[in-house]
């Protein structure tokens, strides 16, 4: 008998033995209670005002709420299939929990997708394997002006606030890091013990609120950065200008999430909703910003700099491009955040419709710089989405050298896409301020289960790889991607998109971009 069947079974045979003590009084007191409790709220629901669906069916109305709010659960449940469900189907989070865990991640039977939909993609094996490596690679960060350059992992715990995290989750990941020996990402909250203490490498992440390094006023404070930025855990600072769950829209954390430490993090007042602004204050234009990455390299002595960014218009990254050529200085890395990428919440308007995806944002980011003449110098981040060894491939295909995921490393700390995270009633403790709930999550079994996830993953990366006759990451290409166009057969994705070759624009800009070249000025972001 299980746990639950047992105490069901005793609940029932304590109130039969009470239900045998009433006398005939008892009985009708006991009988009255919910018929009272009904009417007095069918009178509440008779003469409030806020619903009318209360109004017209009293008492019954309720259970339209009740519905509406097991909705989620039951759709993911009950409803949808393996491989339909939003943001995440079932498939991919089923992989992430069974790589979390040490489990085999096998399936039977073959595949349930539909090859014959258009959209369709697929990795081209070859007709000639090779070896898998015996060790992951590495992607060497720093320009030619970075002095301690740092050896990225193909996989990276993408950018995530403490206080959006929990301190657990938090805890979980930078151990998990460490363990691992791949980099995360703080997010925009600034530098906490639970980043520090572990002793995982970080990407300290500064974005418009300046957390961690602000002035009183909420400006860029460079005494607290360059002190901050010190830290051996920090082997690498990123811009963030915009991600792509909101793409010009600042963050928001609310009031009832910043404690009394989060607000000594962040260097905010506690218990106040924290909203960063939309738009940094340090710089306004393309030259701008190119000369405050450079400030940014010299305050932190020389380790790597870049800047992350959803993209949306490819004049504004070009503009941006001749300012780095102009001023004789670049980025050593840009991350690239897909429109369909994100964590907490964000407003339905802008997860639905600004943005870039990720593949037509590497493709931008990826062709501007090879047109300019910059791409060999920098380093290309993907994230948005990416949770599978497939996804790594893809994006390495796509022109990005490394990966990032957030909601991936979500899963193997627990996760369970209950999309609660703004609410603070993160039911596994991942994304919450609460005690108790944060409790939930044991960070050593956690931290051992994102060391596991990453590496799984990564090694599924290398054995694709190897399927497709690829020795090293830099034979991947976008020849190697190919996508369902119709039912009369596929197209690569060096066919659906025009790559840009080295100094191509320096030299003529090919039709399809010289509107955008001719319009993108280095002193001014223009669309």
């Amino acid at each position: 008998m299980t746990r639950f069947a047992t105490v069901g079974l005793l609940t029932a045979c304590a109130l039969g033995s009470l239900l045998l003590t009433l006398s005939a009084s008892q009985w009708w007191l006991f009988a009255a209670a919910p018929l009272t409790a009904a009417a007095l709220t069918a009178v509440y629901d008779l003469v409030q005002r806020r619903h009318s669906v209360l109004r017209n069916y009293p008492v019954l109305g309720h259970l339209r709420f009740l519905m509406e709010t097991l909705r989620p659960e039951l759709q993911q449940y009950f409803v949808e299939r393996n491989y339909d469900g939003r943001p995440f189907d079932r498939d991919t989070r089923s992989i992430v929990y069974e790589r979390a865990k040490g489990v085999a991640a096998e399936e039977p039977f073959g595949s349930e997708r539909d090859m014959n939909e258009r959209g369709y993609e697929f990795l081209v094996p070859s007709m000639a394997p090779v070896d898998v490596p015996d060790t992951q690679p590495r992607v060497a960060i720093g320009g030619p002006d970075c002095t301690e350059p740092y050896e990225m992992a193909l996989l990276n715990v993408s950018a995530m606030s403490f206080g959006s995290l929990s301190a657990n989750a938090v805890t979980a990941l930078n151990t998990g890091a460490a363990r691992g020996g791949f980099a995360h990402d703080t997010g925009e909250g600034g530098l906490s013990t639970y980043h520090l203490r572990p002793g995982g490498d970080l990407v300290w992440e500064i974005g418009t609120g300046y957390f961690g390094c602000r002035t009183s006023d909420g400006d860029f404070d460079a005494r607290q950065f360059a002190e901050k930025a010190a830290h051996p855990s920090v082997r690498c600072v990123s811009l963030k200008l915009s991600q792509g769950a909101k793409p010009g829209i600042g963050g928001v954390l609310p009031g009832s999430k910043v404690n009394a430490e989060i607000a000594s993090v962040r260097g905010v007042p506690e218990g106040e909703t924290v909203v960063s602004p939309p738009y940094h204050r340090v710089f306004s234009t393309p030259r701008e910003l190119v000369r405050f990455l450079a400030r940014m390299r010299e305050l932190a002595r020389g380790k790597p700099v870049g800047f992350k960014l959803c993209p949306g218009s490819r004049t504004q990254f070009l503009a941006v491009c001749k300012a780095m050529r102009e001023e004789g200085t670049t980025p050593d890395f840009i991350v690239v955040d897909g429109a369909e990428g994100g964590t907490g919440a964000a407003p339905l308007e802008f997860a639905d419709h600004l943005g870039m995806p990720l593949t037509d944002g590497l493709f931008t980011v990826h062709s501007a710089l090879t047109g300019t003449g910059l791409r060999e110098g920098i380093r290309i981040g993907a994230s948005g989405k990416v949770a599978t060894g497939s996804d790594i491939v893809k994006r390495l295909a796509m022109g990005a050298d490394y990966t990032n995921a957030a909601r991936a490393m979500m899963f193997a700390v627990g996760c369970i896409q209950a999309q609660r995270c703004h609410t603070n009633h993160c039911p596994t403790g991942v994304t919450t301020q609460d005690p108790r709930r944060a409790r939930a999550l044991d960070v050593v079994d956690k931290a051992a289960r994102v060391a596991r996830y990453q590496q799984a993953t990564v090694d599924s990366a290398l054995q694709i790889m190897a399927a497709m006759g690829v020795r090293d990451t830099a034979e991947l290409g976008p020849r190697l991607l190919r996508r369902r166009e119709d039912h009369g057969g596929f197209r690569s994705y060096a066919e659906l998109y025009e790559w840009l070759s080295p100094g191509e624009l320096l030299a003529e800009a090919p039709e399809s971009w010289a509107a955008d070249w001719q319009a993108a000025d280095p002193d001014i972001f223009a669309s």
